[in-house]
């Protein structure tokens, strides 16, 4: 990998990781024991690093059929998750008194919240697919970053209000955006 596709891996591993980090946030400030952070962590970064290889390969395979306007196609699909991304960061919390005894690093909690964080990442590489990138350094990148990022945010989380959660998924956003229109030069 050259210093571009690291910092184009990075940029995506850190704008994908913002949701993780944002749930991570609002976890840690449940104070989980270690065991609970461990699962959370865990899975997101498991989660990021498998949805966009699930993504590349749908992407990568329908690649002839569509090369002449590939690029349009992953443009699309980034701002649209950056948009939602963005939507999502801007909108208040409806429940913020939500049930505080029920774990969410168990059972179909833990699985549903790692889907959640990591749909984005699905696109992410079926567009990559699409444009015929390389995978699985980026993908190890973006794993390696999401549970990176659930961890920090865990850590944050007992001190830090979930307000600020939705701060840095605005920033995620706004990189994606970035990613979305260099996308258009590939």
């Amino acid at each position: 990998m050259n210093l571009q596709e690291i910092l184009f891996s990075l940029g995506i591993a850190f704008a994908l990781g913002c949701d993780a980090f944002a749930v991570g946030l609002a976890v840690g400030t449940r104070n989980p024991c270690k065991r609970a952070s461990f699962r959370l962590w865990f899975h997101f970064g498991l989660f990021q690093f498998l949805m966009p290889i699930i993504g590349w390969n749908v992407g990568n395979s329908i690649v002839e059929k569509i090369k002449d306007y590939d690029h349009w196609i992953a443009f699309g699909l980034m701002f649209l998750i950056a948009s939602k991304m963005l939507k999502e960061s801007l909108e208040t919390e409806e429940n913020p008194d939500e049930d505080k005894t029920k774990d969410p690093t168990r059972g179909l909690s833990l699985i549903g919240l790692s889907i959640a964080t990591s749909i984005d990442a699905l696109g992410v590489g079926f567009g990559m697919g699409i444009a015929q990138m390389t995978l699985i350094k980026p993908a190890v990148i973006i794993g390696v970053t999401a549970a990176i990022m659930t961890y920090t945010g865990i850590c944050l989380g007992k001190n830090l209000s979930t307000r600020f959660g939705k701060r840095v998924e605005t920033v995620g956003a706004i990189i994606l955006y970035i990613i979305a229109f260099k996308l258009l030069s590939i």
